[in-house]
């Protein structure tokens, strides 16, 4: 069984997307959709914009959301029996899957930006990864210090980012080394992602996406709050709200996707992160990209 994987944010680059703008009219049509929906020309930031105009919040989320939207719309035998997405990846397959319109997905994704980054100006915060320690003792020391420190995004074994408050995650990647781990490394984003200080961006989605017309998805979709696969359109836009402060569990989608019998995972989207990911995760999987 074929597995449709979406990436998340980080995986943008310079350039993304303009192969397919040149290269194919449905495309193109997109592209040019998307731009009058987000009210901003997008694909000139995509196409030739610089490192610190792709890395705005509002920028990097329909970015990746689009590319690899349009990488599905377009590419040959797309008939997945199974879709993912890490974090923001999930409004990509969701869109994959027939549950939501292009045109709904991307306005989501885009509010979901905004709210995102108002989010994290009210409450100054980061994150860091963790590398080299199971995630039972992350955990752990996560949950003993007296700061909001929460696990965020469970990647694969051995790789957990934790997401918090600033004095928070500098204790805790002080006390993670302590505790055996090969490696904790600040990193470079906006905000707690995945934490409880997104809990004003997730009062605004949610009044968001429960205005949004969902369909009866064509496949399921092992979401990030449990890594259980769902169908039920009520069940979908729960996690999806919950989403955004409730860790991304990656490895135990997976695995899950893994038991219920995926053989092949093909990364759709800009980059491979996730292609590596799920070789980490299980081994003996096929991984490809569009």
């Amino acid at each position: 069984m074929r597995a449709y994987i979406f990436p998340g944010q980080g995986s943008q680059f310079t350039g993304m997307g303009k192969e397919l703008y040149e290269q194919s009219t449905k495309a193109r049509n997109l592209f040019e959709q998307a731009n009058d929906i987000l009210g901003f020309n997008i694909t000139r930031i995509m196409f030739t914009g610089t490192d610190e105009e792709l890395k705005q919040t509002n920028v990097t989320q329909p970015a990746i959301f689009i590319h690899s939207v349009i990488l599905a719309s377009v590419a040959e035998d797309f008939r997945p029996d199974m879709v993912a997405g890490h974090s923001l990846g999930e409004f990509s397959a969701l869109v994959a899957n027939g549950t939501l319109s292009f045109e709904d997905g991307l306005r989501l994704v885009s509010q979901r930006a905004e709210a995102m980054q108002r989010a994290c100006e009210l409450n100054p915060s980061t994150m860091a990864a963790i590398l080299g320690l199971n995630d039972e003792t992350v955990e752990r020391v996560c949950a003993q210090i007296d700061e909001i420190v929460v696990p965020a995004n469970y990647n694969c074994p051995g790789q957990l980012v934790i997401s918090g408050s600033m004095k928070g995650i500098e204790i805790a990647c002080i006390q993670l080394k302590e505790a055996g781990a090969k490696r904790a490394l600040p990193l470079q984003v906006g905000g707690a992602f995945h934490s409880p200080l997104m809990e004003p961006a997730k009062e605004q989605l949610a009044v968001a996406i429960e205005k949004t017309f969902f369909n009866t998805p064509s496949c399921p979709v092992y979401q990030n709050v449990n890594a259980q696969p769902a169908t039920d359109v009520q069940t979908i836009k729960a996690n999806l709200i919950a989403q955004l402060t409730a860790p991304v569990r990656w490895t135990q989608s997976v695995q899950n996707m893994v038991n219920d019998e995926a053989s092949t995972f093909i990364e759709c989207g800009p980059g491979k992160v996730l292609q590596g990911l799920v070789k980490k995760i299980s081994p003996e999987a096929s991984v490809a990209s569009i």
